[in-house]
């Protein structure tokens, strides 16, 4: 192919210059570390580079080498004319005219259908955040922690009322990560600027966590949900076999880092009260450090000083100490438990190229709504709408929810939806199923 310049209208109104075009086998095959094509819109773009300095992570993006990620694209950006302007220098050419628009025979009716509810739910104005609703979620964050240092300050250090100061700062840390989600999905203010700004706040002020760490990791969940090697989350290093497939492959192999028929016990004494305050803190600082993110480093700071000034005068350093790991041991079983209910028993394996509401309904599932519910999940028991439209503030994705429900039964997508409690259980239920698969594999095959 030649090389391709910008098009433009000549004086007769014929274009200046013809960009190249390209089939989808020939796109396909720039999928490598060092040689990555993808395709928005019919057009195509070579990111081989801009990987590198892509705002959300070389990964993120590179998941989608040799792919269409028109849908992607849009859901990961609210203002798409603004960051066109970065895809145009990347821009080498176009899908061939005889190409179809998506890759790997996906379903273009599907696929019309889907862009066609996102521009509905656009002209209802559910991109548009409330800011009376977030106001309020960030002063009941506020409220409990003011009430957690009057509750110290007016009763002392009792047992009783350290265990009570505990409940009220765990719950508050809990919204605040619900809420540094919304932030840090750009779905909160119109300008995303305003968003990375208050996110950094939220996250690393209120939790003294990372917002760089958190967008690298969450946006490849995202990307590609429940997908081995792309979704960091189903990366449980050699802790867990997930799925159906990789119990067979560990099974076929002879791999035995743990006895993954017991994996459904272990769980309780691993995951859960560990995440939080061992893995995640330690991974959160290596990140910090490694990566050179001096902002981030100095909000999370300014969280444990503010801890420290509010708690040491009470309990001293070691117990200040004692409690905030406490805090932070609770924290992690209520954040498991919540963010595991919607994608653990789901289909989880490798790539398969799926369209965009396919891929996430796959791996996604929703928990009956209720107000606890609403308020105990952060909205994530709409955990389907926030797939597919993660850019949408939380307070509208019960107005979208039945429009998602019509398109997919149009096409025979389980649209899965289930009571909090059995969520919880089939979390188990799929761990005890992959283990069993594991035993089978690893004893017979």
């Amino acid at each position: 192919m030649g090389k391709g310049g910008e098009q433009g209208e000549g004086c007769g109104g014929e274009r200046e210059a013809q960009i190249p075009s390209y089939t989808w086998e020939e796109i396909q095959k720039h999928s490598a570390s060092r040689d990555k094509w993808l395709v928005v819109e019919r057009k195509v773009y070579n990111i081989s580079q801009w990987a590198l300095r892509h705002p959300g992570g070389r990964r993120v993006i590179s998941h989608y080498a040799g792919e269409d990620a028109t849908d992607a694209f849009q859901a990961f950006h609210p203002d798409v004319t603004f960051v066109r302007k970065f895809l145009k220098p990347l821009l080498i050419g176009e899908l061939a005219p005889g190409e179809p628009s998506e890759d790997r025979d996906k379903n273009p009716q599907l696929t019309e259908d889907f862009r066609a509810l996102r521009k509905t739910a656009e002209d209802m104005n559910l991109f548009k955040a409330s800011p009376v609703f977030f106001s309020l979620y960030l002063g009941h964050i506020i409220a409990m922690e003011a009430l957690a240092w009057l509750l110290v300050s007016y009763f002392g250090t009792s047992w009783s009322i350290t265990f009570i100061l505990s409940i009220i700062l765990c719950i508050s840390q809990a919204q605040a990560g619900w809420l540094q989600h919304d932030f840090g999905h750009l779905s909160v203010f119109k300008k995303s600027v305003w968003n990375h700004i208050v996110h950094k706040f939220v996250i690393g002020h209120l939790k003294g966590a990372s917002a760089n760490w958190w967008n690298h990791r969450h946006f490849q969940h995202h990307a590609k949900p429940n997908i081995f090697h792309k979704d960091p989350d189903v990366n449980m290093l050699h802790l867990f076999v997930l799925g159906e497939t990789q119990p067979v492959e560990y099974g076929k192999k002879k791999l035995k880092y743990f006895p993954y028929n017991h994996q459904h016990k272990y769980f309780y004494f691993v995951f859960p009260p560990l995440l939080i305050p061992v893995y995640f803190q330690m991974q959160i600082f290596m990140t910090m450090f490694r990566h050179k993110f001096w902002a981030d480093l100095a909000w999370a700071f300014s969280y444990y000083v503010r801890f420290s000034i509010t708690f040491i005068p009470f309990y001293g350093v070691f117990g200040s100490l004692c409690l905030l790991t406490f805090v932070r041991f609770m924290e992690s079983h209520w954040f498991v438990w919540v963010t595991q209910m919607n994608h653990i028993p789901m289909d989880i394996d490798n790539e398969k190229h799926r369209d965009w509401l396919s891929s996430q309904l796959a791996a996604t599932c929703n928990i009956e709504q209720s107000f606890f519910n609403d308020w105990f999940s952060g909205h994530l028991n709409f955990q389907i709408e926030h797939h597919l439209f993660p850019t949408m503030p939380r307070h509208n994705y019960y107005k979208i929810a039945p429009l998602v429900k019509s398109l997919c039964a149009k096409y025979g997508v389980l649209y899965e939806e289930k009571p909090l409690l059995k969520a919880f259980s089939d979390i188990v239920g799929s761990l005890r199923k992959s283990g069993a698969l594991w035993l089978d594999a690893y004893l017979h095959k």
